[in-house]
């Protein structure tokens, strides 16, 4: 199936540097998207992207690179929210500024960027927006309190903000990985076998493993991204798509 729906639009990707946020660059890109890619450090800019700083955290400075881009390069009828940070810490070590940390980019940044963009897509009765939750939204995790809770809160918003947004024409969806080959991954690895593990599983931490017995690569997140940002996803809304290889039991 080829995705239609992309050519000559404006599409906003936060967490754009690496990553998957790269690889939802790189394809709308090839889709014929024009692309505004975000993160804390202004990304490379390429042919039909245009870079920015942002810190998702600051409303204001989201409201304004918003009203910039619509201005300046024109409507945003698409986005990628995929900025996030990580945090591995059990509850009773998490202290107060490392919640606030996690939960200021996990959740607040997505209401930051979501409100910014109902409220110039709803009066054009257009727009799709996905947002790149985790799949431990939806499954404990030890030692993830802070991450998990910040992404359930997030997904919830997102849908909450989908049964807004939906009788304008405006679609709203989450994208909910597991383990992927990311920085923020392999990062956790304390060695070379820290994948092995990860797609094994660990029943000491009530951890299952990768049923499909593979760790996801960033382009395999963006795909799901693309099909729901795409005209043949055009009648999915509310939607929290789990994308890791069967891990959590659950589609």
């Amino acid at each position: 199936m080829h995705l239609t729906g992309f050519e000559g639009r404006i599409a906003l990707v936060t967490g754009a540097a690496g990553g998957i946020g790269a690889a939802v660059v790189t394809l709308l890109r090839a889709s014929g998207a024009i692309v505004v890619a975000t993160d804390l450090e202004a990304p490379a800019s390429e042919a039909n992207v245009h870079a920015f700083a942002l810190d998702v955290t600051d409303s204001a400075a989201v409201d304004a690179l918003v009203a910039r881009v619509e201005a300046g390069i024109g409507p945003i009828d698409l986005a990628a929210h995929v900025a996030g940070v990580l945090s591995t810490t059990s509850v009773a070590e998490t202290s107060d500024a490392e919640w606030r940390r996690t939960f200021a980019v996990n959740t607040d940044g997505v209401f930051h960027v979501g409100r910014a963009l109902a409220r110039v897509m709803a009066p054009r009765r257009r727009g799709a927006l996905v947002v790149v939750g985790s799949n431990a939204a939806g499954i404990p995790r030890q030692a993830m309190a802070a991450y998990a809770a910040s992404k359930a809160a997030a997904t919830m918003f997102v849908r909450c903000l989908g049964l807004e947004l939906a009788p304008h024409g405006v679609r709203c969806n989450v994208v909910a990985p597991g383990s992927t080959r990311t920085s923020m991954q392999t990062g956790m690895w304390a060695d070379a076998d820290g994948e092995a593990r990860v797609i094994a599983g660990t029943l000491e931490n009530f951890k299952s493993g990768i049923p499909l017995g593979k760790i996801a690569e960033p382009a395999d997140i963006a795909h799901a991204v693309m099909f729901l940002l795409s005209a043949q996803a055009g009648h999915i809304a509310m939607g929290d798509l789990y994308v890791d290889g069967g891990a959590t039991l659950r589609a």
